[in-house]
């Protein structure tokens, strides 16, 4: 299997220098009281906010810059790398700019709450970053028009890195049992496929009918407990499960719902209280052994109304060498908008050094962004991103990137594709129990749970 290229633009090393000559401003409040913070655009690509620390007095007469770690990254894609490189030659270089704010961050009545400082441009010089790594600025930059050498500054590190990726693409929406293609330029080979099933709870209905008691009371009491368990199973969906196999025929992943997604009593949704799960398995020994676990849920919409998958993805451990106190590693927490769909995303690039992950190894010393050793460290940097489609949208053919550092062998990938079919399938399970699924996603009579083997 080839990659493909990707190339990841880090900003870093963020740091606002106001000197005392600047004291106060027209408002009477110095800029080192308030919050500061900025935002960080290239080209097209979805702008970036980030704190902007302001260094201590002592530390700016001192000349001296506290790291403050990773702020915003840009993942370019060769096709989009190409596109900015051409439009640099009429235009000159491609520029990264940053946008400085002072006050909170947010909004008030549609405007922005923080006062613009000033605003600066990096250059980049993007064909030089194909490929290799390119350090494209580090060091002081003045805002805005320097005046006797008394203007604010502000210190940036703007680098890239390449970030090769395998991508694939699946030939249908998961529930119709599609083959999965690997993309490479223009080649689209055929490299897994999909076995979808749901598991038909009549067998359960007929396990429990016998099983229960002869004696039922009157027949007020027995249409009464039919009625109600004829509800609990319009509100749950269960048994659903995906099979990856490679070309030979032979499992290399399953995406199992372990959990039903069942909705929250008195509403017809999915609660964060109560989400549905999902194993993400792979094969070993014979059988099927837990690498991941995902939990998704519905979430109500914010100010524009629209509702939200909610996702959590945790990394289990190896049951055959894990210690009775060692439990799974959060790798993404995030969501979703239901109605304009979004990206499934796992990136440890800038969370690496941050949140507790990253107990040894200090920023301002280690000048690589606040890498550094933390449990699962294998799973550092871009992990993995799959398209979701929103509700509603035309048939949904997830497109999953993986980085090449996160597969050593055909079931790694197969692992992340069965991932990325399982958070799909998630869009249908947290739908609104109001409404009515498709027909691929109704349990047929025989339907079985997909075996090992």
């Amino acid at each position: 299997m080839d990659p493909c290229s990707f190339v990841r633009v880090l900003v870093g090393n963020l740091a606002l220098k106001i000197p005392v000559a600047s004291r106060p401003d027209r408002s009477g409040v110095h800029p080192s009281s308030t919050p500061c913070y900025c935002k960080i655009t290239l080209h097209n690509l979805p702008c970036q906010t980030a704190p902007l620390p302001i260094l201590p007095s002592e530390e700016t007469s001192a000349g001296v810059v506290a790291e403050s770690g990773l702020a915003s990254v840009f993942h370019l894609s060769r096709v989009e790398l190409e596109r900015l490189a051409a439009k640099s030659i009429f235009a000159g270089k491609a520029k990264l700019k940053v946008a400085i704010y002072t006050g909170r961050r947010g909004t008030s009545c549609g405007i922005n709450s923080g006062r613009l400082l000033g605003k600066v441009k990096v250059p980049l010089d993007l064909k030089a970053a194909d490929g290799k790594a390119v350090v494209f600025h580090s060091g002081w930059v003045a805002i805005g028009k320097s005046s006797k050498g008394s203007s604010a500054q502000v210190h940036i590190t703007v680098k890239s890195e390449p970030d090769p990726r395998f991508v694939f693409e699946f030939g249908g929406e998961p529930e119709c049992s599609p083959h999965v293609f690997q993309i490479q330029g223009n080649l689209r080979q055929p490299v897994f496929t999909c076995k979808f099933s749901c598991r038909n709870p009549a067998a359960d209905r007929s396990v429990r009918s016998r099983s229960m008691p002869t004696d039922m009371g009157s027949g007020r009491s027995w249409l009464k407990a039919f009625g109600s368990e004829r509800e609990k199973l319009t509100k749950e969906r269960k048994g659903w499960s995906v099979t990856v196999h490679d070309l030979s025929g032979s499992p290399a992943a399953m995406a199992s719902m372990v959990t039903p997604f069942v909705a929250s009593p008195g509403t017809d949704r999915v609660s964060r209280s109560n989400p549905g799960a999902w194993l993400i398995l792979r094969p070993g020994d014979g059988t099927w052994k837990p690498w991941g676990r995902l939990e998704a849920w519905r979430e109500r919409g914010g100010g524009n109304g629209s509702d939200a998958l909610g996702y959590r993805f945790e990394l289990l451990p190896d049951v055959t060498t894990m210690t009775p106190s060692a439990v799974g590693v959060s790798l993404a927490e995030s969501a979703i908008s239901l109605s304009k769909g979004g990206h499934f995303l796992i990136d440890l690039t800038s969370t690496a050094g941050s949140r507790g992950c990253s107990p040894g190894g200090s920023p301002r010393s280690s000048g690589d962004f606040g890498y550094g050793l933390w449990p699962f460290a294998a799973y550092r940097g871009f992990v993995m991103s799959s398209t979701v489609a929103g509700e509603g949208r035309p048939a949904s053919r997830p497109v999953v990137e993986i980085g090449v550092q996160h597969v050593g062998c055909t079931e790694d990938a197969a692992a992340f594709v069965a991932l990325s079919a399982a958070i799909d399938l998630s869009v249908d399970a947290c739908r609104l129990f109001s409404g009515k699924l498709r027909k691929e996603l109704q349990p047929q009579a025989g339907a079985g749970d997909g075996g090992f083997m």
